[in-house]
């Protein structure tokens, strides 16, 4: 059974990956996991950069806003997942962890895209 969070989390995401793909960014996976880690979206700019990114989207920021929902456990996970897509990829360039915070509104999505966001 599809719930509303999940259905406006799946909508986010695709949002978000647009957007990215706006700015030029490359899809490189959705939904990459590694034991208990899950990366939303993994893009490549260029070359040389490979970010990993956290899509976080709430139908309101009532409780709070969807940035700050992601936790020092969710961080260490991303680490983690980031270290083994590496390795996969043999990757040598530079890496980054972005947050895209999503809520909806009256034309569509509204998207915060927050660069480098932890480490």
């Amino acid at each position: 059974m599809t719930t509303a969070a999940h259905t406006l989390g799946r909508a986010g995401e695709e949002a978000a990956a647009a957007y990215l793909a706006t700015l030029g960014y490359e899809l490189v996976a959705r939904g990459y996991r590694y034991r208990r880690a899950e990366v939303d979206l993994i893009v490549r700019q260029g070359s040389t950069l490979l970010v990993f990114v956290e899509v976080k989207s709430r139908s309101s920021s009532q409780f709070g806003y969807p940035e700050t929902f992601v936790t020092a456990r969710k961080q260490q996970l991303f680490r983690l997942a980031a270290e083994q897509l590496q390795e996969e990829l043999n990757w040598t360039g530079d890496i980054r962890f972005d947050i895209l915070a999503v809520t909806p509104g009256a034309t569509g999505f509204r998207i915060e895209h927050f660069e480098d966001a932890f480490y």
